[in-house]
């Protein structure tokens, strides 16, 4: 499998990447690698780069984004921060992304037992670590299922805020980006929400988050609609 080209991108669209990222998730969930000769596609990327995606995900060393998504180097733009949160540096790298190196899809990729989420369910406190899991802190508020045991310790409760916090990047993503809200509004670019279980390895796309041609919220609003979320 060689590595995508200004051609091949090009002809990508935010359907069709997310297909390429569900395939390779289904391959790496499997146990069954697409071949590359990864030396071959170093020379191939040296001039240049051309992913066709944009994956924000947490900076667990087992949430790798080329590894569960199956790609190669110069497939996708990696972002990687504890707990997916945004801010302007990250939006700054999406946009770059997108608008000027030409990704198609952005993908906000939570996943299971994060570190980062049961910190903030704890309202941990650590130095800078403190103002990380201070942008956490509103999925945890916004998690109105749980009555008790709001902690770490309560599996439950941490996997819903955990879930709750990716829809929540999602749609930070194009409230606070002028230049990916309309990228997503054209329909040249899709954002979508996703979520990797450790002990399978599969990754879960939350359709209810995908944005192409238009803008969705979820639930900043109104907070008992979590009670639908997935």
């Amino acid at each position: 499998m060689r590595a995508h080209t200004k051609e091949s991108q090009a002809e990508m669209t935010p359907a069709t990447a997310l297909r390429h990222l569900r395939e390779g998730n289904t391959r790496f969930a499997s146990n069954l690698r697409a071949h590359r000769n990864l030396l071959e596609q170093v020379n191939e990327t040296s001039d240049g780069q051309f992913p066709f995606a944009t994956i924000l995900s947490c900076i667990d060393s087992r949430t790798s984004a080329e590894l569960i998504f199956d790609q190669g180097l110069g497939d996708v733009f990696s972002i990687r921060i504890a707990g997916t949160v945004i801010n302007e540096d990250i939006l700054g790298s999406m946009e770059f992304a997108t608008k000027v190196a030409g990704s198609k899809l952005v993908v906000v990729l939570g996943h299971t037992s994060c570190g980062a989420i049961k910190g903030a369910c704890d309202h941990v406190q650590l130095g800078n670590l403190s103002t990380l899991l201070n942008k956490i802190e509103p999925s945890v508020y916004f998690e109105r299922q749980t009555f008790t045991d709001r902690t770490s310790s309560n599996d439950a409760f941490v996997e819903r805020v955990a879930k709750i916090q990716v829809h929540r990047s999602v749609e930070a993503i194009v409230e606070r980006s002028v230049v990916i809200r309309r990228l997503v509004e054209e329909g040249s670019v899709g954002l979508v929400g996703a979520y990797y279980d450790l002990e399978t390895g599969e990754v879960r796309f939350f359709d209810n988050t995908y944005m192409c041609g238009e803008i969705r919220h979820f639930y900043l609003d109104v907070p008992e609609r979590m009670s639908l979320m997935p």
